[in-house]
């Protein structure tokens, strides 16, 4: 928060608005486009988890609402594990599955999520790692071998699930790691995910100068760890200091009025219809238990 307060000591809200209203429209409706389908790609997380762990019998509509929920909700209130695991375990708890099985979810989920921001940073870092050094402060060469050292990790990673069945864990908190080419449609839907989410951002920077698109990826990936290692509520600060202090060759003004269309596209509209949903679904069960009561 210090460091947003010093980058923003200076900016004028006349220039926001300015530069709010200079972002062209067809700008925001590929941005709106490329949110929808980032969330669309979230909803494969819960679906291929619970595939994983071996249930079947929940249906893709409930795993896709659990999915945008539990992210939603969780991205928004912060403490995403405990919170997206709350709203897992109100919903999944009703078709039959157990507190471990919840977590086993969460874990799978949590690997997809990680999987695909380590192999899109780290092919940022590859292509250009000075962008990842304005928010690191490291040198770009150490940037570089960092990157290097990511992508070798993930293929590390896919060789050695692909040999063999692997587990995680002990006695009935064991958890059935995805297979090699399994793993690799996690990374996928990972690094799918986090594409369209960055290019949601390419839409709304400053058209000027021009940026090529693994820049703002390095910096958009660097900055969405740093909220999410913060557990600060939307990452608000954290995710928005990284972004400006990243991206320094924009004008502030025209870069936060994309940082706040961003804010509203991806955390503030999804949140508003998550609770919405999650409402209607409590009302909807409510009502459904009181009719069984008041049954004969």
């Amino acid at each position: 928060m210090v460091v947003l307060y010093n980058v923003l000591s200076d900016i004028a809200l006349d220039e926001i608005r300015t530069g709010l209203t200079n972002i062209p429209p067809e700008n925001l409706v590929r941005a709106a486009l490329f949110v929808a389908m980032a969330y669309a790609t979230l909803t494969l997380y819960d679906w291929f988890a619970l595939r994983t762990i071996g249930v079947r019998h929940i249906p893709y509509r409930v795993a896709a609402m659990v999915s945008f929920t539990s992210y939603t909700i969780g991205h928004n209130i912060g403490a995403t594990a405990f919170s997206a695991g709350a709203i897992r375990w109100r919903i999944y708890s009703s078709w039959g599955l157990g507190i471990v099985d919840v977590a086993k979810i969460c874990f799978v989920a949590g690997l997809t999520f990680w999987l695909g921001n380590l192999a899109v940073l780290g092919i940022a870092m590859v292509y250009d790692p000075a962008a990842v050094s304005a928010v690191d402060q490291l040198a770009p060469a150490v940037n570089r071998i960092i990157g290097v050292a990511l992508l070798v990790g993930l293929a590390a990673w896919v060789a050695w699930v692909w040999g063999k069945p692997r587990r995680l864990g002990r006695n009935t908190w064991t958890v059935q790691l995805p297979g090699g080419r399994s793993t690799l449609l996690q990374i996928g839907i990972g690094i799918t995910d986090l594409t369209c989410c960055a290019l949601a951002m390419y839409m709304l920077v400053p058209a000027t100068p021009p940026i090529h698109f693994f820049t703002l990826a390095g910096v958009f990936i660097a900055a969405t760890l740093l909220g999410f290692a913060s557990h600060a509520p939307g990452s608000i600060g954290v995710f928005d200091a990284a972004m400006l202090v990243g991206l320094p060759f924009f004008d502030k003004e025209e870069l936060i009025a994309g940082l706040l269309i961003f804010r509203l596209m991806y955390f503030i509209v999804p949140f508003a219809c998550s609770l919405t949903i999650i409402g209607i679904r409590e009302v909807v069960l409510s009502i459904r238990r009181k009719r069984e009561l008041d049954a004969p």
